[in-house]
C-alpha cells in the first residue's frame, strides 16, 4: 500500500515536471518573436537566353522571345507569393502596407515580372485596395537599378581583375583541364552538330537552350540523347564550380557572394539597431547565380543549381531574453515546404553574433581595392619578367662570346699561305 502510494506520488511529480517543462517550452516559444525577413529568390521558368545556328526552333517559337518569363514562370511565382502569405500571415499585414515591405529586382524583364507575379500572390487586394472589381490585383512598387550599376544581385559581378585572375586559374586547373580533355570528343561532336564552336566557357549556353526546349516538350534533335544531356550538365555544373568555388573559394566569395551577404547583414543590423523602423520584409528578385554565389559563400551550397522560383529566406528573431537569432530556410520547389539551412559551425536558431563572427572573413570593407591585383603580385611578375629578360640577354652574350673565341682560335690555328710568307 505504501509502495503504491509512493509510486502514485512519483508519477504525479513526473507529471508536474513534464508539465513544467512543457509550459517552459511554450513560454519560450511565445517569447520568440519574428522581427525581420530578408529573402532572395530566382525568377520563374523562362525561355532560352539564345539559340544556336542549327537549332530547329527560333526566337519566334517563344511567345515573348528569348530570355523572357513564361506563363509557367508566372504561375510559379504567384504560388510562391501565396505560400509567403500563408507563412507570414501573422507577421505581415493582410493588406499591402508600403512601410512594411521593400522589393528590389535586377533590371531584367524576367526578374521584374517574377517579382510582380510574386506580389500578386502575396498581396491580393482587399476592401479599399480593390480599384477594379474584375481584377484581383493591385500595383506594388518593384525597385531596380540599371544592369551596369547593379552591385549585389547579379553574379558574377564584373570589372574585378583579381576575381578574373582567380577564375582564369580555376579554368586552367587540373580538375577542369582533365574534364575538358575527357570531354573533347563530345565538344567536337556538338560543335559539328550545332555549327557553333562549343567550349568549356560557353557550353552552358547550349545546355541551357536544350534544357529549356526539353522542359517545354519541344522535339529535340536525334543527337541530343540522355547521355549527351547528362554530360553537358556535368560540364555546366563544373563551370558554375569554377565561377564560385573551385580554388580560393573564400577569396572568390569576398569578391562575389560576400557582397550580397554584406548587404543582408546591413539590413539586419538596421533592424537590430532600430535605425530601420519601417521595412520588416525585404525581397530580392534575382537569378540562379545569385543564390549560388550566396550559398557558396556560406558554405551551404549542395552543388545542385537552384530551380526556378527557389527561395532563400533569412528570418531574424528576438528571443525572450532579448538576444537575436538568425534562421535560414530554403524552398527549392514551388510545391513544397521549406527546409532548414545552417552554417557548418552553427545550429538551428543561430545566435546573430555567432553568425556574424563566423562569416566576417567573407565581408570586404573595400571590395574595389581588393579587386585590384596586389602590388606584391605585380612586382613579382615584373621581377620574373625582368629576370627572364636578363637571363636571355646573358645567354645571347655568352653565345656571342663563344662565337668570337671560336673565330680567334680558328684564325690562330690556320696554316699560312705562300703569299702570307712573302716579305
Amino acid at each position: 500500500m505504501v509502495a503504491g502510494s509512493a509510486f502514485r506520488a512519483s508519477r504525479a511529480l513526473l507529471g508536474i515536471s513534464a508539465m513544467g517543462i512543457l509550459i517552459g517550452i511554450l513560454r519560450a516559444a511565445e517569447g520568440r518573436e519574428l522581427k525581420f525577413v530578408n529573402l532572395i529568390y530566382r525568377h520563374g521558368d523562362r525561355s532560352p537566353i539564345n539559340g544556336y545556328p542549327t537549332d530547329p526552333y527560333t526566337e519566334k517559337d517563344w511567345s515573348q522571345g528569348y530570355g523572357q518569363l513564361t506563363q509557367v514562370g508566372m504561375r510559379q511565382h504567384y504560388k510562391l507569393g501565396q505560400y509567403l502569405r500563408r507563412r507570414y500571415k501573422d507577421f505581415l499585414n493582410s493588406s499591402y502596407e508600403r512601410e512594411e515591405i521593400y522589393v528590389r529586382s535586377t533590371d531584367i524583364d524576367r526578374t521584374l515580372m517574377s517579382a510582380q507575379s510574386d506580389l500578386a500572390g502575396l498581396y491580393p487586394p482587399h476592401g479599399r485596395q480593390i480599384f477594379n472589381p474584375d481584377l484581383k490585383w493591385q500595383p506594388i512598387p518593384v525597385h531596380t537599378v540599371p544592369v551596369k550599376d547593379e552591385k549585389f544581385l547579379k553574379f558574377p559581378i564584373p570589372n574585378c581583375p583579381r576575381y578574373e585572375k582567380l577564375l582564369e586559374e580555376s579554368r586552367n586547373s587540373k580538375t577542369v583541364q582533365d574534364k575538358v580533355k575527357e570531354s573533347q570528343a563530345l565538344l567536337d561532336m556538338v560543335s559539328e552538330k550545332t555549327k557553333l564552336k562549343v567550349t568549356f566557357e560557353n557550353v552552358w549556353k547550349l545546355y541551357d537552350t536544350i534544357l529549356c526546349e526539353k522542359i517545354h516538350n519541344f522535339s529535340l534533335p536525334a543527337w541530343v540523347t540522355p547521355e549527351v544531356m547528362a554530360r553537358l550538365q556535368e560540364l555546366n555544373e563544373l563551370g558554375i564550380e569554377a565561377l564560385f568555388s573551385l580554388r580560393e573559394r573564400r577569396m572568390k566569395s569576398r569578391l562575389q557572394g560576400g557582397v550580397l551577404l554584406k548587404q543582408i547583414l546591413q539590413n539586419i543590423a538596421q533592424v537590430v539597431n532600430g535605425t530601420n523602423s519601417t521595412h520588416k520584409f525585404i525581397m530580392y528578385s534575382a537569378h540562379d547565380t545569385t543564390l549560388i554565389a550566396l550559398q557558396v559563400a556560406l558554405n551551404i551550397y549542395n552543388g545542385i543549381i537552384p530551380p526556378y522560383a527557389s527561395c532563400h529566406m533569412f528570418e531574424l528573431y528576438q528571443e525572450d531574453d532579448g538576444s537575436f537569432t538568425l534562421d535560414m530556410y530554403f524552398r527549392n520547389d514551388s510545391s513544397s515546404d521549406v527546409h532548414l539551412l545552417t552554417l557548418p559551425s552553427c545550429t538551428e536558431h543561430c545566435p546573430l553574433q555567432n553568425f556574424i563572427q563566423d562569416t566576417q572573413d567573407l565581408i570586404s570593407d573595400n571590395r574595389d581595392e581588393e579587386c585590384k591585383l596586389s602590388k606584391d603580385r605585380n612586382q613579382r611578375e615584373a621581377i620574373l619578367i625582368a629576370a627572364f629578360c636578363v637571363c636571355l640577354l646573358l645567354v645571347i652574350l655568352l653565345l656571342i662570346t663563344l662565337c668570337c673565341c671560336w673565330n680567334r682560335k680558328t684564325q690562330h690555328q690556320r696554316v699560312p699561305s705562300d703569299i702570307e710568307e712573302l716579305p
